[in-house]
């Protein structure tokens, strides 16, 4: 038996989660939240325990010192040998990664160079792989890229129809993201269904704080609604997603506050969505509880964000000429109940009805009826098993 730990790096965030390999099972998993600013946070839990504490953490580096310092001061291992592999979650793999890959110098570097594809991911993802490397450098340190999955899709639907030189010349195309959690989410839609992956056409919906909706022919992505960058698609928690780019010259030539691209960007990403329309939140939570209070300006976000988000899921079914499930996963799929049934709703032509005794909080599986044409699953995402399942592959 051997130990691998799966890591979701941020800018300002170390996620983590440790599990005994073959069997797969979670020892301990943890956060730590405020990296390189005052009043950080790490987080351990482990079986029915908690522990947390409050400290200045300066970097990466300091981070993943203090994460593998807990594990042994914990007990939750008795040395640093007994982890043997670290995955680690990487957002953009552009064209050059299309699977996992062991990773190396030259790999390092690479991730560093597709930064521009994903600015806000990348160099905190490449920042917690080198300061792995760094502490435990005997170790297998894997790259999972959130881009792979999606490496299927034909240049029919990945090229966009500008120039052909800045495809050639620039790698301009949709990539996509959350290919590790549609990947995992359809594979188990299948046992659910209990019918082989091949034969299946699914459209997996990962709505959390940032959403993607896939096509999924027979096992493969044809089809996702992020692209260049994870700013496209349906409308998110803080992100805008699709907007006439025409808008980004006019607001820098009307908004002061508004220099260049880069400030109109970082206002698409950071300030819009639920939260900029709302001006309340980023939180579907916080959304409902203001429908609830009939507040106009939460009422028009929760029906713009539903409009956008049964637009993308309709025009998936064009692309599959149908399907057999729909599956919702992520923070707001797994629980946000009556935005599921407000979709479903505004889809019914399609043939998909819930049971309102399963579409509830806290229930994963089947949640449609039986004489749904189209089945309605919910299924946890598991990003971190599909990364520990990747190290102990490549491991051998």
């Amino acid at each position: 038996m051997t130990k691998t730990i799966a890591i979701n790096a941020g800018s300002s965030s170390l996620k983590w989660q440790l599990y005994e390999m073959p069997e797969e099972k979670v020892l301990a998993k943890g956060l730590i939240e405020r990296i390189g600013l005052k009043d950080s946070v790490p987080t351990v839990k482990y079986g029915d325990q908690k522990h947390e504490l409050v400290l200045d953490i300066a970097d990466h580096v300091q981070a993943v010192k203090i994460l593998l310092n807990d594990l042994i001061e914990l007990g939750i291992i008795q040395d640093f040998s007994e982890i043997t592999g670290a995955g680690h979650r990487v957002v953009a793999g552009g064209e050059s990664f299309k699977e996992s890959v062991v990773v190396d110098d030259e790999v390092l570097a690479e991730i560093e160079r597709l930064s521009e594809l994903a600015p806000l991911h990348n160099p905190a993802n490449a920042a917690g792989i080198r300061a792995f490397r760094e502490i435990l450098p005997d170790i297998t340190s894997v790259a999972v890229f959130d881009t792979a999955f999606h490496t299927t899709m034909q240049p029919a639907t990945y090229l966009y129809p500008i120039p052909t030189k800045y495809y050639k010349e620039n790698k301009v195309r949709k990539y996509g993201a959350h290919g590790t959690s549609h990947y995992y989410v359809a594979q188990e839609a299948a046992k659910v269904l209990g019918k082989p992956l091949d034969k299946l056409k699914l459209i997996t919906a990962h709505i959390g704080n940032g959403i993607s909706i896939t096509a999924n022919y027979h096992g493969e992505s044809v089809d996702t609604s992020m692209g260049f960058t994870p700013l496209a698609g349906p409308m998110m928690g803080t992100r805008s997603g699709d907007i006439d780019p025409a808008i980004i010259p006019y607001l820098i030539a009307n908004d002061p506050d508004l220099n260049d691209a880069a400030d109109v960007i970082n206002m698409l990403n950071k300030q819009s969505g639920l939260l900029g329309v709302s001006q309340v939140s980023s939180d579907m939570r916080d959304i409902e509880a203001g429908l609830q209070n009939h507040d106009p300006q939460v009422v028009l976000t929760y029906n713009m964000f539903i409009d956008r988000l049964k637009k993308f899921i309709g025009q998936y079914f064009a692309v599959l000429n149908g399907a057999d499930a729909i599956v919702f996963t992520a923070g707001m799929g797994e629980n946000a109940v009556m935005m599921r049934n407000d979709i479903v709703q505004g889809l019914s032509w399609f043939g998909m009805e819930l049971d309102p005794e399963k579409n509830v909080f806290g229930y994963t599986g089947e949640i449609s009826t039986p004489a749904s044409k189209v089945k309605v699953l919910v299924i946890p995402t598991d990003e971190e098993l599909v990364i520990a399942r990747d190290v102990e592959r490549l491991k051998n």
